[in-house]
């Protein structure tokens, strides 16, 4: 089974080489248009990095991860294999033109434009994903019920004004509460964090990889294919269609795009565009008995973890790892994780926990390779959102349906150009 030909001549044959939330939302935007869409993955969709993620829509959220000061950091993120950001040291050389591109990035002036370029993308992020989740029957794994950030130390908080100031400049609106605004979003957490700040417009998934899944399952409904196979090239012919070539098989196509996320950058050379695009890893525990109730997504900002109540339990994620998209994992992060939240929550209840670790594709300005290839008119990319990746997908989705048919123009993308550097 290959991609076949749509009925309409003005429709394309679209090849989604990624199967994570990302190209399943480009894919279904791409169908709505009338396309002859499938996607490509080796996996089933949603099972790689979608499967594990925090499974939060930051409606608007914007700071990006290399803030100004970032580099005094560096030495210690080395040093330190289980802190909330680190490098794996033997990978630094490699690593080390993306550092120096993700230093330069942290300036205060870039870090404006970043945050403005970052909320364009992710203000409407439900309001995209609306028309999907009706399609695919998926409204239920969704809770509309916002973020709420807390607090422990006055010193840490007094910090984050500068994060709530660059949010706020850009258009998202961030709600400062005490203790008794806390007792009144989550009882079980007023008595040890007594500030906080809330993001009223956020919301979260109760299980990222069914939401994938559904999702996924409407796309083949409605005539999509999904094909298991691993992308290792492509060839253009001589009246400009495609050839993506699999370990299976070619498959003609009209059009190509690339959301294969953190696996997206050899696959973008193959194309002609060398990406700086790193493997910015992400673990969590499954808490099965978390011994604790929330009703929404709480980031600890002392402790750089977050908590998402969701079926089979509570999901405690955070930290950055920058290693090898093929590192072996280091689950003692996880672990480490764990014993950070629970010196914050002492009631939080590991048994049972299982861990995992992910790798989001990481740019180092923080924002995502987004829209149509410099090189080639039928290509098109959108990987490398960072964690913000559920955030973002629909939008995206949206953008590159767009984009094929001509609704918006390429200029006016041009922060997230895979040529911006």
């Amino acid at each position: 089974m290959g991609i076949s030909s749509p009925p309409n001549n003005s429709r394309c044959r679209i090849a989604v080489v990624g199967g994570g939330i990302v190209g399943v939302c480009c894919a279904l935007y791409l169908q709505r248009d009338g396309h002859s869409v499938a996607i490509i993955d080796p996996g089933g969709p949603g099972e790689a990095c979608s499967s594990g993620n925090a499974g939060q829509f930051v409606t608007g959220y914007c700071v990006p991860l290399g803030l100004p000061g970032i580099a005094r950091d560096v030495p210690a993120m080395v040093l330190d294999p289980l802190g909330p950001l680190t490098i794996r040291w033997p990978y630094l050389p490699s690593l080390l033109p993306w550092l120096l591109r993700f230093v330069a990035a942290s300036s205060p002036r870039r870090v404006d434009a970043i945050a403005r370029a970052l909320y364009r993308l992710n203000k409407d992020s439900l309001i995209a994903f609306a028309p999907l989740l009706e399609q695919a029957g998926a409204e239920h794994l969704i809770r509309r019920r916002g973020r709420l950030d807390v607090y422990q130390s006055e010193r840490v908080f007094a910090k984050a004004q500068v994060k709530f100031d660059l949010l706020r400049r850009c258009g998202v609106q961030v709600e400062i509460l005490d203790q008794k605004g806390i007792r009144e979003l989550e009882p079980e957490l007023a008595d040890r964090c007594p500030q906080g700040a809330f993001y009223p417009e956020s919301g979260h998934t109760t299980s990222p990889l069914g939401l994938t899944r559904l999702l996924a399952e409407d796309f083949v409904r409605r005539g999509g294919d999904i094909l298991r196979e691993r992308v290792t090239d492509f060839r253009m012919g001589g009246d400009g269609a495609w050839s993506v070539i699999t370990d299976v098989a070619r498959h003609p196509a009209d059009q190509v795009v690339v959301a294969a996320g953190a696996y997206s950058r050899p696959l973008a050379a193959r194309l002609g565009s060398r990406l700086p695009l790193e493997a910015e890893r992400g673990y969590h525990l499954m808490l099965p008995q978390a011994g604790i109730r929330l009703q929404r997504t709480v980031v600890h900002g002392d402790r750089y973890f977050g908590l998402t109540p969701m079926e089979g339990g509570m999901r405690l994620a955070g930290t950055v790892e920058l290693a090898s998209v093929h590192a072996k994992p280091n689950f003692a992060r996880a672990h480490a994780l764990f014993e950070a939240a629970r010196q914050a929550l002492p009631s939080l209840n590991g048994q049972g926990a299982v861990p995992w670790m992910g790798c989001r594709p990481s740019m180092p300005d923080s924002l995502p390779v987004l829209g149509r290839s410099p090189l080639h008119r039928s290509v098109y990319f959108a990987f490398g959102h960072g964690h913000l990746g559920l955030t973002g997908a629909a939008t995206s989705g949206k953008i590159i349906a767009d984009l094929v048919a001509g609704r918006t123009e390429d200029s006016r993308f041009k922060a997230y150009r895979a040529d911006r550097f």
